[in-house]
């Protein structure tokens, strides 16, 4: 039996409540209460809820390590020329240079387009331009990885020419191969590096920062009736296994961050218990990158809108997400989402400063 830590009974501020409230991953965040989480296997056969004060008496050595990374600071990234803070949460924008991604697949007529949409989301706030080449919505077919770098390889080019933070969103080690050449400085894999055996070693190689995201099957067949025992403790565990075989691939710890994978085999129900239960990620010690952006959830929760209709859903997400510590919101409509978050932001400062 394991016991998995998940923080919770977040408050606004840690003023006059020394010793009873813990700080998350150096973020905003401070929490007085921790949800014990007893697992045998892979699914929770109990649970209790403690205190912050006094929490260390509970603990193994395995849940002292789990609790040491809950709270340590996750350094600051660098991709490309830019460093990026996780001290704060930050923006990720999504530029899909295909005809088909599920929401703004076709919208970039050339690569001249999507790099200057890439550009204007970088002025807009956006800390990172993650560029694909490939649609992963349900249902869609592997392309060709020649034609996958013939889509993004000018993208990345022009946006790393101008100091803009690149991520290329593959699965495959030549089209990572090709976009770190041309500036890219970091991998978001949606297979967390399972799809081909040759991209860790290159990711290892350029020593560049890589998300391994949690997904079931592949996208041709991930929504045909997903099924778990425990939804958030398989993908917890899932992703722990996938941390350590990157760090045997000679990835450093400091370069990996995680994602959740909403949507990515998950129906509904699955994506709201992950979203519900986000800050047990914490526990790995790697930043936390939610990618709920015009989702098809949303459209199930509010009447079947289309994705181009899902901003509010959006939002609602996002805000979800940094309550519980994620530090990376990747999104497709930047500037809305910049702004909800400096405004989650002022509330913050405002309820961390010390009243005269």
């Amino acid at each position: 039996m394991r016991t998995l830590l998940r923080p919770t009974g977040f408050i606004d501020s840690p003023f006059g409540h020394d010793g009873k409230v813990a700080r998350l991953a150096g973020g905003l965040n401070w929490f007085g209460l921790v949800e014990l989480i007893r697992v045998e296997e892979d699914r929770r056969i109990s649970t209790e809820l403690v205190p912050v004060e006094g929490i260390e008496a509970h603990f193994d050595e395995a849940m002292a390590a789990d609790w040491a990374r809950t709270i340590a600071p996750r350094p600051a990234l660098q991709v490309g020329q830019r460093t990026i803070r996780l001290d704060q949460p930050q923006v990720m924008g999504i530029i899909n240079a295909t005809p088909d991604s599920f929401s703004d697949g076709g919208v970039y007529a050339d690569a001249v387009a999507a790099a200057e949409a890439g550009a204007n989301m970088a002025a807009q706030g956006a800390a990172i331009i993650d560029v694909g080449g490939e649609s992963t919505r349900p249902g869609a077919s592997a392309v060709w990885d020649g034609d996958e770098i013939e889509r993004v390889l000018p993208v990345v080019q022009q946006l790393a020419a101008a100091g803009t933070a690149v991520s290329i969103d593959t699965r495959k080690s030549a089209v990572i191969s090709a976009a770190l050449g041309v500036g890219a400085g970091m991998v978001n894999d949606v297979s967390a590096l399972t799809w081909d055996p040759q991209s860790a070693d290159l990711v290892a190689k350029a020593s560049v920062s890589v998300v391994l995201m949690h997904h079931q099957g592949d996208p041709q067949t991930m929504q045909k009736d997903p099924r778990y025992g425990d939804v958030l403790i398989e993908a917890y565990l899932w992703l722990e296994e996938r941390i350590e075989a990157a760090e045997m691939a000679g990835i450093a710890r400091d370069r990996i961050l995680i994602d959740p994978g909403i949507g990515f085999g998950k129906s509904v129900a699955h994506n709201l218990e992950l979203l519900n239960g986000l800050a047990l990620f914490h526990g790995l010690g790697c930043p936390v990158v939610l990618g709920a952006s015009r989702k098809r959830m949303i459209g199930a929760l509010s009447g079947e809108v289309p994705a181009d209709q899902r901003l509010a859903g959006s939002l609602a997400l996002a805000l979800k997400a940094v309550e519980q510590g994620a530090q990376i919101i990747r999104v497709h409509d930047v500037p809305e989402t910049v702004q909800a978050l400096k405004v989650w932001r002022g509330l913050r400062d405002a309820a961390l400063t010390p009243r005269a």
